[in-house]
């Protein structure tokens, strides 16, 4: 089985690179399913219903997101409503929506993503390696692919995760940084490993955002709102082929690719 995940998608910039790259990208590919993290999509900050909708129809098949998908309060009754839509799991009961599905590949292959939060640096939510025990249990019941978007500040838990749950699913990667690293491999009881997938997004920024207004704000230190850069626009992700009997990860590779390399028009 063939899996792209697009990284962070940040902004009209990311929208644009995923609506330019991806049907190209998927069918050199051969991919046979889609995921793709929205939590930024909507000008750095949450989602929207109708951004949904729009991803929806450039083909992504299921949508993980982080932190940020509780900046736009009209997407809260989404989380319930909208099932490619997953937030990240281990958030307490009583939080709208869910982040741990199983889906079925156009050939009718099942497959499972968990997307789940990190604690260090992060908010002090539930424990992401007792909840993935839980979530993963009842998911290898139905399936063995199992993808992990583990949305994370430090590469020590990331990491960790990974080693915790070797030879349990077939994927880790790590999301919330907005740099691609270039740590990827297949651990060894065959579970694909990335740090950090990157962000489908402007890079002539600071992690997506006009890189003076980030500057200004940490010469200040005071409030300062951000707004999405422009230019050099690239399409990060991971490409995985996944073994469907055994769940092993057999490959696992980077994706980054150009949109352009001058500043594009402005947008949200």
């Amino acid at each position: 089985m063939n899996i792209l995940f697009v990284a962070d998608i940040f902004g009209s910039p990311g929208r644009r690179a995923v609506r330019d790259l991806l049907p190209e990208l998927v069918s050199s590919m051969g991919i046979d399913f889609l995921i793709a993290n929205v939590e930024n999509a909507a000008a750095g900050f949450g989602v929207t219903k109708d951004i949904l909708e729009e991803l929806k129809s450039l083909g992504v098949e299921c949508m993980t997101s982080g932190n940020h998908i509780w900046d736009r309060r009209e997407v809260l009754p989404v989380l319930d409503q909208e099932p490619l839509l997953l937030r990240p799991h281990n958030y307490p009961p009583g939080v709208p929506g869910c982040g741990a599905k199983l889906f079925r590949t156009r050939a009718g292959v099942p497959i499972g993503v968990l997307n789940l939060m990190g604690r260090v640096f992060m908010n002090d939510i539930e424990c992401p390696f007792r909840v993935a025990d839980r979530e993963i249990a009842t998911m290898r019941d139905q399936t063995k692919v199992i993808f992990v978007d583990f949305h994370a500040e430090a590469m020590a838990e990331k990491i960790a995760l990974c080693w915790y749950l070797d030879g349990r699913v077939s994927a880790v990667v790590g999301t919330h940084t907005h740099v691609q690293t270039a740590d990827e491999r297949i651990f060894p009881n065959g579970t694909g490993y990335i740090t950090d997938a990157g962000m489908t997004g402007p890079h002539d920024s600071v992690i997506g955002v006009q890189k003076e207004l980030a500057i200004r704000k940490f010469l200040t230190q005071l409030p300062t709102r951000f707004e999405p850069a422009t230019g050099d626009v690239k399409l990060h992700g991971v490409h995985l082929d996944v073994d469907e009997t055994t769940g092993r990860c057999r490959h696992i590779e980077r994706v980054a690719m150009d949109l352009d390399s001058t500043p594009g028009s402005g947008g949200s």
